[in-house]
């Protein structure tokens, strides 16, 4: 019978049918006009102000002011039981009484007024169908017309729209029918990596999609997470990890991503992602070709960048577009480009905020994908040799958008032995950051068993290609790491790198003796459980050890 009735009253002009479209458009609510009510009723009549005046008193003392009420009950029916029904509009009393006698609790009344010059300014502005009178002083006129303002003393809500605008009105309704949630229920849940990336996120990530209803990505593309699936490999840049495991979850790239607007097209085509499901913040900013040269020039050799023009377009982001790449005004890119100005990217470009908004409201689950490492973190790595945004789970939440009281659970990746992107050649001595003890693949096969040449075959950049460093496990980083994030939970990948047997485990017990040690000490210095290990990154089911309480 519709999950909310709302009545709109007000002068003329003072913003009823503005409102009750925009809650149309962003609510999906039906729109009921008592002009086309009366019309219905009275097919006959002069779509004129005073004629429509006339007719509606007549009606009105005629059925003492039930008639628009029933015509709204028979209308109902043919709407769902959680549908909002919007009446524009009411005018005496007796309709507000046949309302709350036939919906009952369902009715929901807001009241409109405005100043007399606001009212007159935009009376002269209408448009449509129904002839009008010259001036809003001559509407006012009519009796019914004259004591719509006495409607105000039987409102729900009253609001003064000439002290608000548009949006404003909207979010004052919106909140009143508790559309935007009266709590903030714990919804979100972020994955963030605890050392210098490559911790096997988008393993992790794609396991976990699937209970999920929104895949957020923030970051750039200077983060690779790599997919195995059943077809093969994937490695994802700029779009979450799960979007292929879970083909139903609506997927948003955050107002502060950084993107290649060119790459990022490629990628949704190659992932098979409708258009229908995904959404670009405006606000994302866009990388130019010439950040990425710049970064080329410089910080590739510099501090091993993976120079794909993320922390340029960042720089020139923070400018406002005063400066260009290096900072200098010769040869400098003056325009930002965010993504709501690339015309290619117009398909997918919609606020993300209203879509979080809308999920929360239904109860829905978010997963928020962090790129990179927490070592790497602008703020809290070793600067300089770090990335150039907030990798920690506060970064990601500012960048999507999220407020930290919607957080349910932290699930930080660490991985048995870390790794750090390779030296470039023509580096010049310069390295891409301190690790803690350095080994060889050699040092790691021999220990585990496995091949160190499949090992230097693996252990290669998603982004770049280059080999990677590899050093051994820093409890100190560990509990950096859980001291900026507080994570409720720890995914431990590349089990199989402590012993090649761990590779066939499918339960704790399956592990070896020196594993579970590792795993418990991980829970001691990171005050937190150890729930998904990761036993292999060859199979795409089954390399998971699952032993979560959630």
């Amino acid at each position: 019978m519709a999950r909310h009735v709302l009545l709109l009253s007000g002068r003329i002009s003072s913003g009823k049918s503005t409102l009750a479209r925009g809650l149309a458009e962003r609510f999906g609510a039906v729109h009921l006009r008592s002009r086309q009510l009366l019309l219905a009723r009275l097919p006959a009549i002069q779509e004129e102000r005073g004629d429509l005046q006339a007719a509606g008193a007549e009606l009105d003392a005629a059925t003492d002011g039930r008639w628009v009420a029933e015509d709204v009950s028979a209308a109902a029916v043919n709407h769902s039981d959680d549908a909002i029904l919007v009446v524009d509009a009411i005018r005496i009393p007796q309709q507000i009484s046949a309302f709350r006698e036939i919906f009952g609790p369902r009715v929901v009344h807001i009241h409109l007024l405005a100043p007399n010059p606001a009212l007159e300014a935009r009376y002269r502005q209408r448009k449509g169908s129904t002839v009008e009178f010259a001036s809003h002083a001559e509407a006012s006129v009519d009796p019914t017309e004259a004591a719509v303002g006495d409607l105000a003393s039987l409102a729900d809500v009253v609001i003064d729209t000439g002290l608000c605008t548009e949006e404003d009105v909207l979010v004052r309704a919106a909140s009143q029918l508790g559309y935007y949630s009266r709590s903030y229920a714990r919804l979100v849940d972020v994955l963030v990596g605890g050392q210098w990336g490559s911790e096997g996120k988008g393993h992790i990530a794609s396991y976990l999609a699937p209970e999920y209803q929104v895949l957020v990505r923030v970051g750039g593309p200077n983060a690779g997470h790599k997919v195995f699936e059943r077809g093969g490999e994937f490695t994802f840049h700029q779009l979450p990890s799960g979007c292929r495991t879970n083909l139903g979850a609506y997927v948003l790239i955050a107002p502060g991503a950084v993107i290649n607007a060119s790459h990022l097209i490629t990628e949704i085509t190659n992932a098979q992602v409708e258009a229908t499901r995904l959404a670009i913040d405006p606000n994302a900013m866009v990388v130019d070709r010439r950040d990425a040269a710049f970064e080329d020039r410089t910080l590739k050799r510099w501090i091993a960048s993976t120079a794909q023009g993320v922390g340029a377009a960042t720089a020139r982001r923070l400018m406002r577009g005063a400066l260009g790449p290096g900072l200098s005004r010769a040869g400098s890119l003056q325009v930002v480009k965010l993504a709501r100005d690339v015309k290619e990217l117009k398909p997918w470009v919609r606020e993300t905020r209203p879509l979080l908004d809308d999920a929360f409201n239904r109860g829905e689950r978010v997963f928020v994908e962090g790129t990179q490492g927490t070592a790497l973190s602008l703020y809290h790595g070793e600067y300089p040799h770090v990335t150039s945004r907030d990798t920690t789970v506060a970064g990601c939440l500012s960048e999507a958008g999220i407020a930290p009281t919607r957080i349910r659970k932290i699930v930080m990746v660490v991985r048995t032995y870390p790794i750090r992107v390779g030296d470039p050649e023509g580096s010049a001595g310069m390295t891409s950051g301190p690790m803690g003890r350095e080994l060889t693949m050699e040092d790691v096969g021999i220990r585990s068993g496995l091949d160190p040449a499949r090992l230097r075959e693996r252990e290669r950049t998603s982004t770049t290609h280059r080999p990677r460093r590899i050093a051994e496990f820093s409890w100190a980083q560990l509990r950096r790491s859980a001291s900026l994030n507080g994570p409720t939970d720890i995914a431990l990948t590349f089990a199989d790198y402590l012993a090649a047997s761990n590779q066939d485990a499918r339960r704790l017990d399956q592990l070896t003796r020196e594993t579970i040690l590792f795993i418990q000490e991980v829970e001691r210095v990171a005050a937190a459980p150890v729930s998904l290990i990761s036993t292999r990154f060859d199979l795409p089911y089954r390399s998971i050890i699952d032993r979560r309480a959630w």
